[in-house]
């Protein structure tokens, strides 16, 4: 850390003491996309993923950037990350961080807003309630998931979309797995009739879509070994993995199988529901956290000197009356060379669409087309380079079909889409800043979030039961 970056934060508490009323009450709601007119403020900041969404500059947004947090390692390490993409050589940010760590961080916010977008991504036990008090004074909301975690919370998001309606204001939380690129043709290919036919309803042992995801606690980012908060492994801070990652995979379901289609909760019915634990031994804490030993509030989690995380669940269920089967696991660390996988597929009349991400893929997500029995294999290839060659292939400059077995394909994508998680932040704000500029999201986002988490919490509920 720099000396200049270090007085800023020694003096950070008075310069925002210092500050004024604030913004007029309208001033959140109206953008013309001008350099510098968004203004950042990050709230209690606890995930790394609140430092990623500034990894890069970005024309319409303010260098200046509000920090309240409370004082502890969180927002240390928060801003320790910022200062890391300041001072790379390869394109250095240029983020000049105020902070605030006051133990009424939360009500100076409110009462001073010396920005117009609050960034969410930590501690999971009080989110959802910053995400209320933050749409309540008129401020936009850029959260990571999940922005609620249990079911008993959840009437709280409800009406803070209702409350960033009636204030005029953004509330849009972080689906960075759509910019992923075998997803995003999987979608694609998935809208033809011509190769994928028709979406099957399934059944609870072969679901029409499966979306699974393996997870690592133990991982490198931004090129670093993570550092996680205690916090990160109490599941009442963090949540539960059925709450948790689950988000992306039922937001991927809601996006592929209904595209622009508003949902309701009374399109969901859960069907079955579990959840697990993964064991963790004190050294293995000790190597991600940095602590020498458990602190009190995971004491009850303990058992004959082994943390059990409850972060592992899986849940069967029908969206408009098509299955889905969702899982999620975390292990402590990943093989050598391996790292978080992912696996999907989506079942059609015509073929099924399979992303892998295994030891055959060089633990890369590879889309494999795989028509079913029955197809014509030469017609069915035909068509489906027909399809590369006048949609995706536009859409995608440089995509190509590949034969990857007997009657079985896989694209070639070229690596300057394969731009990576970290960058996904980046994506997912440009998008969140033309909501702005154009003053308007589209119409299934609002409806969809909801049920999206109204499914994860009650999928929660249902597995808590069993």
């Amino acid at each position: 850390m720099n000396s200049k970056w270090i007085l800023m934060m020694l003096l950070a508490g008075s310069l925002i003491g210092c500050q004024g009323g604030g913004q007029k009450k309208d001033e959140a709601s109206v953008f013309t996309g001008a350099a510098g007119e968004v203004r950042l403020i990050t709230l209690d900041p606890g995930h790394f993923h609140a430092a990623l969404v500034q990894k890069s500059m970005y024309p319409q947004i303010d260098q200046e950037v509000h920090v309240f947090a409370p004082a502890g390692s969180d927002v240390t390490e928060h801003l320790a990350r910022v200062e890391g993409y300041n001072s790379r050589e390869d394109q250095p940010t240029s983020w000049k961080e105020v902070v605030y760590t006051g133990e009424d961080f939360l009500e100076r916010m409110l009462d001073t807003k010396p920005g117009n977008l609050v960034v969410l991504a930590g501690n999971n036990a009080r989110k959802t309630e910053y995400i209320l008090k933050a749409v309540n004074a008129g401020l936009n909301v850029l959260a990571d998931k999940p922005m609620v975690i249990t079911h008993d919370r959840y009437p709280l998001l409800e009406e803070a979309f209702r409350v960033a309606a009636e204030k005029g204001v953004f509330l849009y939380d972080i689906m960075t797995e759509r910019y992923e690129i075998t997803t995003m043709l999987q979608r694609e290919l998935s809208l033809v009739k011509e190769v994928f036919g028709e979406l099957l309803p399934g059944t609870v042992e072969e679901p029409a879509i499966t979306k699974e995801s393996v997870h690592h606690f133990s991982k490198m980012v931004s090129g670093k070994p993570l550092r996680r908060p205690a916090w990160f492994f109490d599941t009442t801070q963090q949540g539960e993995g059925i709450v948790d990652v689950t988000t992306h995979l039922v937001d991927l379901i809601q996006w592929e199988a209904f595209p622009e289609v508003i949902l309701k909760k009374e399109d969901v019915e859960l069907l079955d529901a579990r959840r697990w634990s993964t064991g963790m031994t004190l050294e293995q804490f000790s190597g991600v956290t940095g602590m020498e030993q458990f602190p009190g509030f995971l004491e009850g989690s303990v058992e004959d000197g082994v943390l059990k995380v409850f972060s592992n669940g899986a849940f069967n269920y029908k969206l408009k009356g098509i299955h889905a089967r969702i899982s999620v696991i975390w292990n402590y660390s990943a093989p050598a060379g391996t790292g978080d996988t992912h696996y999907s597929i989506m079942r059609g009349s015509r073929c099924n669409l399979v992303i892998r991400q295994g030891a055959e893929e060089n633990y890369q997500p590879v889309l494999y087309i795989e028509p079913v029995e029955g197809e014509d294999p030469k017609a069915f290839e035909t068509a489906l380079q027909k399809v590369i060659d006048e949609k995706l292939g536009v859409s995608w400059p440089g995509v190509k079909l590949s034969s990857a077995g007997v009657n079985i394909w896989s694209l070639e994508i070229p690596a300057i889409y394969k731009v990576g998680h970290e960058a996904h932040f980046g994506q997912v704000m440009e998008k969140y800043l033309s909501f702005l500029v154009k003053g308007e999201m589209p119409a299934w986002e609002i409806p969809n979030m909801l049920v999206k988490y109204y499914t994860t919490t009650e999928a929660l509920k249902l597995a808590s039961e069993e």
